[in-house]
Order: structure tokens, then sequence, then C-alpha cells
């Protein structure tokens, strides 16, 4: 067996830059899979004080000026960034974000372009010491961005007509496209190529706004993708008993306008669908009485949420707004008639919220108000998108940040907890929308990671993030948190200590703003989030073991040394040839009882250049294949290694076990490095 850590090819090679960089973009679309960049060359040590952050390693709080500062000296300096990461001629980056920690490393994210044309799944991020050093590179894919051609074979209007088949597929009301075909070059999954992307308008079934983004091949008219740009969630009821709200006086006049928080600006829709509507303004500075009737109180619930999430972020992140630019969003209330729903948008940059069913219940409680703005950051920053894996991460991470904001207003008529939509009664029953600790509670999510989840709507999808957040935050078990009782298990049957909460959520921001792109997979989340944990609190911490066993106990990696059960392992090397023949590695399972267990543990080693040309299967002594990934799935990035839960229980134990792997496309190749079956 080889060590497959010394044949990752490492994305970029360190030297000086000639000036320093600064920082960051966000590709606000694209696929299905992440790309971790290179490691460092050597672990950090755990500091001497257990459970504290290493001195330096954090974010520091950037005031808008000295962010603007920092992606002024990018931009002077992107043209050198990109030669240096050996970026063709045609090809150009775009700064999207920065984030600067006490060391001095700076962490800029770039979108690209090539010929002009953006390159969806193009985005990265380079890490740079305060020296300008190159330390690190994470790239949504790791394909050179060299397609055929740049002149279009079929018309735009084929790819708008395919668009606008796409929407009344899904039953969209009276669609359209508001943004005409534009040439792009799709890179989030494959081989980089020209094509159209398609914005379509409208509304969608259930009255929320429709943006949805179909990708159409620019030579066959064949369709390559298609995700929603409207991000939905729902949350509590408009309960927060009275609280103090920031607003701005004219005259004898006051309006909703926080003017310590960007201008932040609360408007009634008054039932209606588009605009902005009204600003809330009144003759006192009073803002309804706490019963839905009266329209102001959902506007007071909004903005008060709106100012909860600013604080947060700023005093606990030191994000200054969701563009970390000190401009406010807006927020809008009182959309459509018995709309049980509330979204973000990046196209008004703006959070709108519906009164649910009978208009009697507003969706403006404070964890739905994080919810929504933090969609807006994940927009801004790792700009994950809203489909497949990236998408189930996406919603998550807005569950997860709606779950810390609650934490965070320490509101005793709405006390934090890890249950999402608690208090509205969306199901009738006065059951929460979502369980964290134990997401498959709500009868649709998912508790741990499988090969297919990817295929689920992303508010189910979430679910592992979600329960892996919770386990990092408060560990399995039975416990009781502000009054309510949780119990959550683990995939692999053993425990997870947790860390606390101002831990975990300190390791995910800095994994979403610094680790994450817009085609991160739950395999990247883990390397991504162990990455933020080595940084913050070291490798050797129990900081960054907790953050292996929580991804195990969700099914994704295993844990220090195994994780305990019963292994057997292959570690013949067994070469894959490039677009050929599928090749097998076989283990003989031998001393065991009955049947396999209904979550066998099958840990994969692979070393290849593009495990997107790969697809990898189990076989049973039987025969019986089950798929662990399927071809076109996992993108761009290098090395297959995970662990997948199988449920194999109609299996007898005994008996030869075989991987199969086939590469499907040219070009990349690699090898079996190793593989293990895992008996809990």
């Amino acid at each position: 067996m080889r060590d497959s850590s010394s044949h990752r090819r490492t994305p970029h090679t360190p030297h000086r830059r000639a000036a320093a960089v600064a920082l960051v973009g966000v590709s606000a679309l694209i696929a299905a899979a992440v790309q971790a960049g290179a490691a460092t060359a050597a672990p950090e040590k755990a500091p001497s004080a257990a459970g504290k952050v290493i001195p330096g390693a954090e974010a520091v709080k950037l005031s808008p000026a000295q962010r603007a500062e920092l992606i002024r000296d990018a931009n002077a300096t992107k043209a050198d960034t990109a030669a240096e990461l050996g970026l063709g001629a045609k090809e150009k980056l775009v700064v999207r974000d920065v984030v600067k920690d006490g060391n001095g490393t700076v962490h800029t994210r770039y979108e690209r372009t090539y010929d002009g044309l953006p390159v969806l799944g193009g985005d990265l991020v380079v890490e740079t010491t305060k020296s300008g050093v190159t330390k690190d590179v994470v790239k949504a894919t790791r394909a050179a961005i060299k397609p055929a051609t740049t002149t279009a074979a079929v018309p735009a209007a084929k790819a708008e007509k395919q668009a606008l088949a796409a929407a009344k597929a899904e039953d969209a009301k009276s669609p359209d496209v508001n943004k005409a075909p534009r040439k792009v070059i799709w890179a989030a999954n494959g081989k980089p190529t020209l094509a159209y992307e398609t914005v379509v308008g409208g509304l969608q079934e259930d009255g929320t706004p429709n943006e949805l983004h179909v990708v159409t091949d620019a030579a066959t008219g064949a369709k390559l993708y298609e995700y929603q740009a409207i991000e939905t969630g729902t949350g509590n009821t408009m309960y927060s008993g009275t609280v103090t709200l920031g607003t701005t006086q004219s005259g004898s006049t006051y309006n909703l306008t926080d003017g310590a928080r960007g201008n932040h600006k609360t408007y009634n829709l008054n039932r209606g669908t588009s605009g902005t509507g009204t600003l809330f303004s009144g003759p006192d500075d009073v803002w309804g009485n706490g019963a839905a009737s009266n329209l102001e109180t959902a506007g007071a619930d909004a903005h008060y949420g709106a100012a909860l999430t600013w604080d947060y972020y700023k005093n606990v992140h030191g994000r200054s707004g969701i563009r970390g630019d000190g401009v406010g969003a807006y927020s809008r209330v009182h959309y459509g008639n018995n709309y049980v729903n509330a979204f973000w948008s990046d196209s008004c940059f703006c959070m709108t919220y519906g009164d649910g069913s009978g208009n009697a219940n507003p969706l403006t409680s404070i964890d739905v108000a994080g919810h929504e703005m933090t969609h807006g950051v994940t927009s801004n920053t790792a700009g994950l998108v809203y489909s497949g894996e990236s998408g189930g991460l996406n919603e998550a991470t807005s569950d997860i940040f709606g779950s810390t904001v609650e934490f965070y207003a320490n509101n005793s008529s709405d006390v934090g907890d890890y249950l999402i939509g608690e208090e509205i009664n969306i199901n009738g029953d006065g059951t929460p929308l979502r369980y964290m600790d134990k997401p498959s509670k709500d009868g649709a999510s998912k508790d741990a990671w499988y090969s297919g989840i990817g295929s689920i709507d992303v508010h189910y999808s979430s679910g592992p993030a979600n329960h892996f957040f919770y386990l990092l935050s408060e560990g399995s078990g039975t416990k009781t948190i502000n009054g309510v009782t949780y119990n959550s298990p683990t995939s692999d049957g053993l425990p997870v200590t947790g860390i606390g909460r101002d831990k975990a959520e300190k390791i995910w921001f800095r994994s979403l703003t610094t680790k994450f792109t817009s085609n991160t997979n739950y395999a990247a989340a883990r390397t991504g989030t162990l990455a933020a944990a080595g940084e913050l609190y070291g490798t050797t911490s129990a900081e960054y073991k907790a953050v292996q066993d929580a991804w195990a106990g969700v099914a994704v990696g295993t844990r220090p040394g195994g994780g305990g059960g019963t292994s057997f392992e292959s570690g013949t090397d067994v070469s894959i040839p490039d677009n050929g023949a599928a090749v097998t590695s076989p283990i003989t399972v031998s001393g065991r009882t009955g049947n396999a267990p209904s979550n066998l543990q099958v840990a994969v080693d692979i070393v290849h250049t593009y495990i997107g040309d790969l697809k990898v299967d189990l076989l049973a002594p039987d025969g019986t294949v089950y798929t662990l990934k399927g071809y076109g799935t996992g993108g761009s990035s290098d090395n297959l290694n995970t662990t997948y839960t199988v449920n194999a229980s109609s299996e007898v134990a005994n008996g030869v076990w075989t991987l199969r792997v086939q590469d499907n496309a040219a070009i990349d190749t690699g090898y079996i490095n190793s593989w293990k079956l895992t008996f809990p």
C-alpha cells in the first residue's frame, strides 16, 4: 500500500509574490462537489491551554474601509496572482471577498473569467502569509479551463426555450426569461465547455419568486444543469416580546430604518408579491402590539431579527454586514396571501416573509431572520450552489447560524435551541419543522450521508450537516438544554463528545469563508472543517478530534484509528486504466456470523486526478451491487478518500466482497490505494 498523501498533487507551489495578495471572490453559481486545497507542511500543535484558539489564527474584525483596502490590493495584483497560479493567457481573476487573520494571513476569494466569459465553477481561494507567500489554494475545479471553442453552435433561442420548458415542468406560474441567455464556460463538473446560462423568472408553484438558472451546452443544445437561486426557509412566530429597535426619525415621523446597522430597512408588501412595498413609518416610535392583526407587528419582528443577525456576525465573527462592507440589506413582510415560507434573494439583496396559513403566523422569528440573512452571507462567501450536496450544505449553514443567532439573542420569549420552526406550528401538531439532533424526526431529513443524498431536496439533504453541528457542539446521547430534551444518535454507534457551540460555530464560519467553494460536497466539507479546526486549535487538539468524530457520527469519513468494530482491509494497489475497463479489489471476510449490518462501513482510498470520471461499486459475495459513487458525481477534485455507509443487512457477512472501480473518461488516471470494510 502506498502512502496516498505522498501522491496528492499540490495545486500551487508556495513561493513569494512580488506584492502581497489580499482577497477573495465567490462564484455564486455552480454544481456538485468540492475541492480542498493542499495541506500545510507541518501540523499545528495545540496551544498549551486546552481549548484556546492558537494566537493569531482567528479572523480579525475588518471595518468596511479596511476590507475595501484589502480588495483594492488584491485587484492591483490579480494579474500576478493569475500568472502565479498558472492560469492561461485568456483567464482573468475577479476579486469577490477577503478574510484576514490576526497573524497577517489573508484568504482571497476569486471568480474567474475566460476570454471575457464567466467561468461557472471556476472560483478559488488563495491563502497568503503576512510576508506574501502563497500557503494554500482551494479550487472548485482543478480542470484546466481550455474549452474547445467560444463560438456557439446552437442559437441562444434554443437555450431560452429549454429553460422555459424546465420551469414549466416544475409547474411554475407565468414563467418568463428575466435574463436573456448569456454565454459562459461551464466548469462545475466534467470538462469545461462553452454553454448558455438562462434565468427564468415568474413565480414557483407555491408563490415563491422564481429564479431558475438553466445551463445549456452551446455545442449540442443539451441541458447540463439547473438550480434555483431563490433560497427558501421557515421559522418561528413573531413572539419575541418587547424589544428595542433601531429606527430613524425625520421631522415628526419615525421609520424602520436602522442607522446603526447599514441602514437596514423593513417594508410592508401588504400582500403584494413584487417591488419593495411601503417603508414602515408612523408618528411614534412604537411598532405593533404583538398580534398578527397589526401589520406593524411582523415588521417589528423582522427588523429585530435582522438587527440581531447583524450584531451576531459582527460581534462573534467580525463580519460587518452580509457582504462585509457595512451595507445593510432590507426586509419585506406580508408577502402574498397565506404564503407559508420566507426566502432570500440575491437579486434584491433582501429577505422576504410570508404570513403563514390564514395570514395568522408571520414567519418573522429570530431564527428565520438568521436563516435568511445567512443565505446572503453564504452567497457572498462560499457561494454554495443551491442544488445537490452543495445545496444541502448551503441550507444547513442557514439552519446552523439561524440557531446560533437565536442562542446569541438570549431572548426569554424565544430561547435558543437546536429546533427549526418550533413555534410556528407549520405541521399543525406543534412539532418543529426540523431537528438538528436527529434530523430524521421530521420524517424526511437524513441523519447521515449516503451516496444518493445529492438527489433529494436541499432542505432534507441538509440533515447530515445539521446533525454534525449538533454533535460537535453538544455531543451524542440524551441531554436537556434550555428546557428542551435531545437524544442524538451516531451512525457508527460510538459516542461523540461535544466541544461547545462557541467553538463549533467558529469552525463552521471559518470553513464557510476560507475553505468552502461553490461546489463543496460533504467529503470536502469534512476536509474544510478539519483544516479550520487545525488552524484554530491545532491538529493535535481535542477540538480537531471532535470534528473527526462528529463527521464519522454522520457517516462522513472515519474516526482516528478506525472508530472501533472489526475491520478487513486490502492494501494492494490496483491501477485504474484511463477510460478503460473496470478493475476490482477483493476482501475476504471470515469469522462473522449471520448477515452483514445495516451500517456496514466501506472506507475507500483512491488516488486519482479527477474523481468525477469514476464509478465505484461494492459487490457483495452473492454479486449484489451497491453503488457507492456514480459516474459524473464528485466534481473535479483529486482523490477519493471517504467512508460510505451501506445497508447490507440482506447479505451474508462471510465471503468475498469486492470493490469495483471504472474510469469512464479520458485524460486522468490513478489507482486504488486501499479500502476497508468495518463491521461496527
